[in-house]
């Protein structure tokens, strides 16, 4: 019998097995951020310690970072305090930091990949929820707390129990205005916001493999959301031609040395898996959420679900949700009135999914009273984009462009809801309170239909627009 991507991986940086049961796991690559970094950081200062090996860390900006104006100092005097505490523990311990002035600053899960830090093989680790999106290279990758992150910076090491693996095969064509976003939708609508527990989920199929790096990431990004560990796609031939050549990656002869190992990573064709479920990528739609929680959604042209569709230990959440979210079972969500229009996150704010929104404002003006946020994922995307002439397919449109960071996905910075406003989303949660408002509602959907629905002011099928 073979083995599967994640046990090789998990084999390869495996220290000792712990009288826990718990592996003690060598992490490749550390990623940190100006949130989760700082106590952690406090923590080593205590002790007496130093970052054991700081060439294995680096660290950005983006979840407190404004993104209307990035000019220092910062308005707000907590985010400025956070900023200056960053650089003063990276500049104290060796770390690498690319915060705005280096100009290569961005969303941690947009620049690992963009940077080439993100390689085949790798265990990464960072004290963010969507660090699964790395997995997109055939990387074992997981979000990990604070307490955790201090213990890379002191250790390189993790404490950790190896997951099962779930192979979900999405196999066929997607259809037109079909994107990864809706995918990952239907896969957590279909296992549950629980279902992965206890698993890392290894995402194949031909309607995989046909996705760019890019999409890969996003379906990569949102395993979280289904309760999984991990995400991860196998490393093949689009994994090595998006990787060549950037700055972190070996060059040249040790480039191919590199991907000859890489491919060896993959999982074997008779690997062993705890679980397999297939999906006809055909019959998925375009999707939107409608609930508080990501596996709450429905194909934008279909009736909310009836409460009794529901198994009984679900019915009080889904009620819960309808009710908050000023919904009715059976109704159409296709026509709910929005307020807001947000495109970006690590989930989606890549120059893809900018391209994808920009094809859609293209063809008309944001409607009257609808406010509208376009952020790029990292400051290498805006560059891109702006050679390619997308701010101002934006702003002829009358989408507000903004300066690289986490924005409106969790609201830590001045990007929020307000009240009861209704949020079509590109990003990765729709929880309570997720976007700075108590009482604010989220309905996540792919950029083209977030677009689609700034031009309408309303839920709108992206198939009638395209």
């Amino acid at each position: 019998m073979g083995r599967n991507l994640l046990d090789k991986v998990w084999d390869l940086h495996t220290v000792r097995e712990l009288p826990s049961g718990q592996t003690q796991l060598l992490i490749g690559l550390h990623l940190i951020h100006e949130v989760t970094s700082p106590q952690a950081f406090a923590s080593i200062r205590d002790m007496g310690g130093r970052v054991r090996f700081p060439q294995r860390t680096f660290a950005t900006v983006d979840h407190i970072i404004p993104t209307q104006s990035q000019a220092r100092p910062l308005a707000d005097p907590l985010a400025e305090a956070m900023m200056a505490e960053l650089e003063r523990n990276c500049a104290e311990h060796g770390v690498t930091l690319f915060d705005a002035a280096s100009g290569r600053q961005g969303i941690v899960h947009v620049i690992g990949p963009e940077l080439g830090l993100t390689q085949p093989g790798m265990t990464i680790a960072c004290g963010d929820s969507h660090t699964s999106t790395h997995g997109a290279f055939g990387a074992v990758a997981f979000g990990i707390g604070t307490s955790q992150v201090r213990d890379v910076l002191a250790t390189q090491c993790l404490a950790l129990a190896r997951p099962q693996v779930r192979r979900i095969a999405v196999e066929g064509k997607l259809a037109a205005g079909v994107y990864a976003k809706d995918v990952i939708l239907e896969i957590i609508r279909r296992l549950g916001v629980k279902g992965g527990i206890g698993y890392a989920y290894e995402y194949a199929g031909s309607a995989i493999e046909a996705m760019s790096l890019e999409e890969r990431m996003t379906v990569c990004n949102m395993s979280i959301e289904g309760g999984a560990r991990a995400g991860y796609v196998n490393p093949d031939d689009a994994t090595f031609e998006y990787l060549r050549g950037r700055e972190y990656v070996p060059q040249g002869e040790a480039f191919e040395r590199a991907v000859t190992w890489w491919r060896g990573m993959a999982s074997d064709p008779d690997a062993d898996y705890a679980d397999q479920v297939e999906l006809d990528a055909a019959a998925i739609a375009p999707t939107v959420t409608w609930g508080i929680n990501p596996g709450q959604s429905v194909a934008v042209d279909e009736p909310l679900p009836a409460l009794e569709s529901y198994p009984v230990d679900e019915r009080a959440g889904a009620e819960e949700a309808l009710r908050f979210m000023d919904l009715r079972a059976g109704e159409p969500l296709l026509g709910t009135k929005v307020d807001v229009a947000f495109i970006g996150s690590c989930t989606n704010g890549r120059i893809s999914d900018l391209r994808e929104a920009a094809r859609v404002a293209r063809t008309g003006q944001v409607a009257p009273g609808v406010r509208t946020l376009v952020v790029p994922g990292s400051h290498d995307v805006a560059r891109q984009a702006e050679q390619e002439g997308l701010p101002e397919i934006f702003r002829s449109a009358g989408f507000d462009w903004r300066e690289p960071g986490c924005s409106m996905c969790l609201a830590m910075n001045p990007d929020k809801l307000s009240g009861r406003e209704l949020c079509a989303s590109s990003s990765n949660r729709n929880f309570k309170g997720r976007q700075g408002s108590p009482t604010g509602r989220t309905l996540l959907m792919s950029p083209a239909m977030v677009a689609a629905a700034a031009l309408k002011g309303q839920v709108t099928d992206i198939r009638e627009v395209l």
